[in-house]
């Protein structure tokens, strides 16, 4: 069986967490902050997993991760 190649752009975006699922970091967070709320800036600092939907989808993407 061949190795499968792990797509870059996904592995530079996606951590894996020690059960497995995948953390991503959140998005709105590039411009027009001024905009936005002190505590909704706070929490798109942090990261999140990935939905449960999306999970199957972004595991073959990154195999190995």
């Amino acid at each position: 069986m061949p190795k499968i190649k792990t797509k870059r752009a996904a592995a530079k975006r996606l951590k894996a967490t020690g059960t497995g699922k995948l953390k991503r970091s959140r998005g709105w967070k590039r411009h027009k902050l001024e905009g936005k709320g002190p505590k909704r800036k706070r929490r798109l600092r942090k990261p999140t997993l990935v939905s449960k939907a999306d999970q199957p989808r972004l595991k073959a993407l990154v195999p190995y991760l």
